[in-house]
Order: structure tokens, then sequence, then C-alpha cells
């Protein structure tokens, strides 16, 4: 017999939160950085990224780290923290008015690879859009971003580690993720997984609702 589903774990960006990867990239570029695409894409990152998205190092460490493997000890803390937060978008309504519903049946988790200056950034983008900076706090049981977590997808210990904080059963969990990586991370920790590619997060969920 089939476990029925509790609850539905989400990636933040790439599927709540609308993202482009290419827009920080260009925007190191257009500052004179053609080597930061070597550095950074969605499918592979330098380790400074991973230490910098589990907590290991802070914002001031990875700005220095920055400017150093950029070569360009001129970027100020300013102009590195907007380059590096072009990538992030809006936040639909239409997927803010999913979540609600989901909410009614089921426990909803977030779970995001992110870092101290993105989630400031991202709380900026939801104070702006919706008027509440903590919206996604409200609509979520509970929210955990990998830099405060102090794991990151795609380990497969830091689904572990959520499943343990809240006392889970993995076959009753749905996570919703647009990396094939983290997709996989995900079911070895027996948990069912759904790939959001090339369908928007609300054609992934219409089933569920």
């Amino acid at each position: 017999m089939e476990n029925k589903v509790s609850t539905l774990l989400f990636d933040l960006g790439g599927v709540i939160l609308n993202l482009n990867y290419q827009h920080t990239i260009e925007a190191f570029m257009a500052i004179g950085n053609t080597d930061f695409e070597s550095l950074y894409s969605q499918a592979n990152q330098d380790a400074i990224f991973d230490r910098f998205e589990t907590g290991e190092i802070s914002p001031v460490d990875f700005r220095n780290h920055l400017r150093n493997a950029l070569k360009d000890e001129s970027l100020s803390d300013e102009v590195i923290n907007d380059a590096w937060n072009k990538m992030l978008l809006d936040l639909p309504s239409e997927r803010i008015d999913l979540l609600k519903k989901l909410k009614s049946k089921y426990r909803l988790l977030l779970f995001s690879n992110t870092n101290a200056i993105h989630l400031k950034k991202f709380q900026e983008i939801i104070e702006t859009q919706h008027g509440n900076a903590e919206l996604l706090e409200s609509i979520f049981d509970a929210t955990y971003y990998s830099h405060i977590l102090g794991e990151r997808k795609p380990n497969t210990k830091a689904f572990k580690k959520i499943l343990e904080i809240e006392n889970l059963n993995p076959a009753e969990v749905i996570f919703f993720d647009d990396s094939i990586q983290h997709i996989e991370g995900a079911t070895g920790a027996g948990i069912k997984a759904r790939h959001v590619f090339d369908r928007d997060i609300i054609e992934c969920c219409n089933d569920l609702l």
C-alpha cells in the first residue's frame, strides 16, 4: 500500500522565485570580469560558493575571495552584492496562491541553497512586491536555508537532516526542484521527487490540489 503524501518540500529559486543565473554572469562581465562564468553556473560552481551556501564563510570573506579570484581589488561591496543579486527576479502572485491552496491539505516546507546576501535581497524583493518580507515564513510551516542549516543540496545528508528535524517519513514527502542533481539527492534519502524543468510549479502540482 502506497504511503499517503503528508508533506511537500519546495526549492525556492527556479521553482517559487524566478531566477536567471545568466543575469549575474552578465553583470560581472559588464564590470570587466569575463572569468566569472568559469567560477559559477547553475550546474557547477567553485567550492567557495558551496562554503558560502553552508555558512562556513561570511559575506565579507565571500566578497574578498571574489576580488581575489577575479583579480580586481577595486570592486566595492555594493558592486559585488548588486552583481551577485542580479539573478534574483520576482515571485509571481499565482505561485503564492498555489501555496496557500496546498497549505490547506499538506504540511509545506522550504529548502533553499542560498546565502546571507541572497536571503536579504529576496526578502527585499518580496517586501516590495507583496508587502511582507516574511511572506514565505507565514506560508511555509518551516523554512530551511542552507547557510543556516549548515547543509546544502544535493547532499543526501541535508535531506536526512530535515527529515529528522521534522520527524517525517520520507515516503510521505514530495520534493520539487529545478536541478536534477538535487532531485537525485532527495531520492537518495527516500523522498519522492518531481523535477520542475520545462513545466511551471503550478502544473507540477495540479494533481495535488
